[in-house]
């Protein structure tokens, strides 16, 4: 995908007011979401997603600073899991030491489970969102305190 063809895609998304949208192509994810009709607030591409539950994970979520520690986001748009199946043990609980790379949950997108694995070491210290919500590009999932 070139930048011409995402300035076109989202110009029309403008026009007819979409405020959401996940498109893939060739490989590529790309998850846009405007704030309003008219100005866009984020737009990334996203590695492509990787059916669960296979080793290979989709691209980690990034970390960001904030009061009290580290924060884990959503890489994409799509439904937040804490773990791979109903029946089975989650990812991770407050006060779980999480190592670099370790898988801390799953957002399903376009019915492909996409793994998000921490991006830092840390202890889990709060799980902001409840399992099977929806999710937003760049929506907080986790907080971690030092290791």
């Amino acid at each position: 995908m070139d930048a011409k063809k995402i300035d076109e895609l989202l110009k029309l998304m403008q026009r007819r007011g979409v405020a959401e949208f996940t498109f893939e192509h060739e490989g590529t994810v790309l998850a846009v979401k405007f704030a309003g009709a008219s100005a866009p607030v984020t737009y990334a591409p996203v590695a492509a997603p990787v059916a669960a539950p296979a080793p290979a994970a989709a691209a980690p979520a990034a970390p960001a600073a904030r009061a009290g520690g580290v924060v884990i986001k959503a890489p994409i748009v799509g439904t937040f899991y804490r773990a791979a199946a109903p029946e089975a043990p989650v990812y991770v609980n407050v006060g779980d030491k999480v190592r670099k790379g370790q898988v801390v949950c799953i957002v399903e997108a376009m019915k492909l489970m996409n793994q998000i694995e921490s991006d830092v070491e840390g202890t889990v210290v709060e799980v902001l969102i409840e399992n099977g919500s929806p999710v937003q590009f760049g929506q907080e999932l986790f907080r971690l305190g030092p290791a």
